[in-house]
């Protein structure tokens, strides 16, 4: 906060040139302190300069451009068994020997594309990693399948083969789950060095039971009550269409709440009426918004398809997992709860866990809310432990 007597003084010295001046001596005091803390203090200078350009890609903050690297940026396809599959890789252009991290996207029809996850792949390229995103079809399509564990040890591999080294994962929601599954499979071990899972996911079923009813409970036994996200129906009932819908109306109801997933209301409302008039009417209370009167078919569904459910959950399948894990949740976070991540800690063998923090200054998986001060500081000091993985 700046005192009545600065004020005096900036009037005095003449207002811009002061101001720049202080600027000046503020960075330099400010890389003085980094100095005398370095290396504790490199790696969470690191971070909070990381999580200021990952806040606002845009800014123009020298503090926030300190010490960061330009990008290139390419397209590229990664051989797999399934096909080509495609990614985009942002590279540092003036570091020989970049360590590499792979960052999957979480369900979003523009997958890869999507400008939030452009800009956070961005901010860590510029920090001096090389990043590759590759696009999970299936999760892009609101979808989580057994093959984008697959999808993700092929990335790794890719990327450790171009770095010479295991690189890190960073899971964002389902994502989150399915990265720590790829790391405890061995077919990928050896190209995966650490894992972040940020609003990742311990068991599906119960997740989609949250979605459908907006409870669920902690591993002490606590019940947590919360309004679920809008579209966690919609994406149960999109899973599984031909549950919800007879057969000759499966295609349409298909594209309907795909259009209504990828935010155009008004082409699914448009495709709607092809329905026939009971599933016009059901899928009205899914345009309304009215999600409650499908709650017991839901909750039916998911029983029905717990074993389909179990295949990407990574509920009983982390005892094997052998490298770091670093879990990050945003405290009301409304489409994955906590509780995950609560549920994820306890299974993941203590010595191989390294930080797990709940946190308001994150939302589902994007910086935000209202965060105290000593918040952000709990934010910088995990994202510094994330960079210590990367770095050291």
């Amino acid at each position: 906060m700046v005192t009545l007597s600065e004020h005096a003084l900036l009037r005095v010295e003449g207002s811009m040139h002061f101001r720049h001046r202080r600027k000046i001596i503020a960075a330099i005091l400010f890389a003085l302190v980094a100095f005398l803390l370095y290396p504790i203090g490199r790696d969470h200078l690191r971070a909070a300069f990381l999580l200021l350009r990952i806040e606002d890609p845009k800014t123009t903050s020298a503090l926030a451009r300190l010490g960061t690297h330009d990008v290139q940026e390419s397209v590229i396809d990664i051989p797999t068994a399934g096909g080509p599959l495609r990614a985009r890789l942002y590279t540092p252009v003036d570091i020989a020997h970049p360590p590499g991290m792979v960052i999957v996207h979480g369900i979003h029809h523009l997958g890869i594309d999507e400008p939030r996850l452009v800009g956070f792949a961005r901010a860590f390229s510029q920090a001096g990693v090389m990043v590759l995103t590759p696009e999970l079809k299936e999760v892009a399509d609101y979808r989580i399948t057994p093959q984008s564990i697959m999808q993700i040890g092929y990335a790794a591999d890719e990327l450790h083969s171009r770095v010479g080294r295991p690189v890190g994962i960073l899971g964002l929601s389902f994502s989150g789950g399915l990265a720590l599954m790829a790391a405890a499979d061995n077919r990928y071990k050896q190209d995966i060095a650490f894992v972040v899972s940020v609003g990742g996911h311990h068991d599906m079923a119960r997740v989609a039971r949250f979605l459908a009813t907006g409870r669920t409970t902690r591993p002490d036994g606590t019940e947590v009550t919360m309004l679920p996200h809008e579209y966690g129906a919609l994406v149960l009932v999109y899973s599984q269409v031909s549950r919800f819908f007879p057969a000759k109306d499966v295609p349409i109801a298909t594209e309907a709440l795909r259009l209504l997933l990828y935010e155009q209301p008004d082409a699914a409302k448009a495709k709607a009426t092809k329905l026939s008039l009971s599933s016009r009417a059901k899928m009205e209370l899914l345009f309304s918004k009215h999600r409650e009167s499908l709650r017991e078919e839901l909750l039916a569904d998911i029983a029905a398809n717990e074993p389909q459910m179990a295949d990407v959950s990574p509920r009983g399948k982390l005892n094997g997992i052998a490298v770091p894990v670093l879990l990050l949740h945003g405290t009301g976070d409304e489409v994955i709860p906590a509780s995950e991540s609560q549920w994820l800690a306890g299974e993941i063998p203590t010595r191989h866990l390294r930080a797990l923090l709940i946190s308001p200054a994150i939302t589902h998986v994007e910086v935000g809310g209202k965060p105290s001060f000593g918040d952000k500081l709990r934010l910088v000091h995990f994202m510094a432990q994330m960079l210590r993985e990367l770095f050291h």
